[in-house]
């Protein structure tokens, strides 16, 4: 499942990502520019723009009624019945694929020291670089997740 979120979407895209969805996020892209996307690499377009979707041979798309980025989710997770999630894989800045840091060394620069010195697993995105670490987003991830997915 891939999708392109339009420009008022950038919070929706975040959580997607964290959900381990491929998503694609630009804050400043053309209508345009997001259609030719969405539909050369088969994307699902996720917007709250009725005009968007009225031009002809739009046919992959969700149009959200909700501002609300977890009333978006779910509406999105509702619309396509989603099940399966692949939790924390995808990087929320870039949407980069995140890979486990397998000596904890190759990021002691990257990351404040008390979290070098207290953490060992570290994941790092494979396109921006980002270091990501199991602190306490992780499990406000899961608990408000768990209270989207009731």
């Amino acid at each position: 499942m891939r999708f392109i979120a339009d420009a008022m979407l950038g919070r929706l895209a975040k959580w997607l990502r964290l959900l381990g969805f491929d998503t694609l996020y630009f804050a400043d892209i053309s209508d345009r520019r997001l259609l030719r996307i969405g539909m050369e690499e088969d994307r699902i377009i996720l917007t709250r723009d009725t005009r968007l979707i009225e031009r002809r041979g739009i046919r992959n798309y969700i149009l959200l009624k909700s501002n609300d980025p977890f009333q978006q989710l779910i509406e999105v997770i509702d619309s396509l019945k989603l099940k399966e999630f692949n939790l924390l894989s995808r990087c929320v800045n870039c949407n980069g694929l995140l890979s486990k840091v397998r000596d904890k060394n190759e990021i002691k620069d990257s990351v404040p020291e008390f979290v070098f010195l207290n953490c060992n697993t570290f994941m790092k995105c494979n396109d921006c670089g980002k270091v990501y670490w199991e602190g306490t987003h992780p499990e406000k991830f899961r608990k408000k997740l768990s209270e989207i997915l009731k």
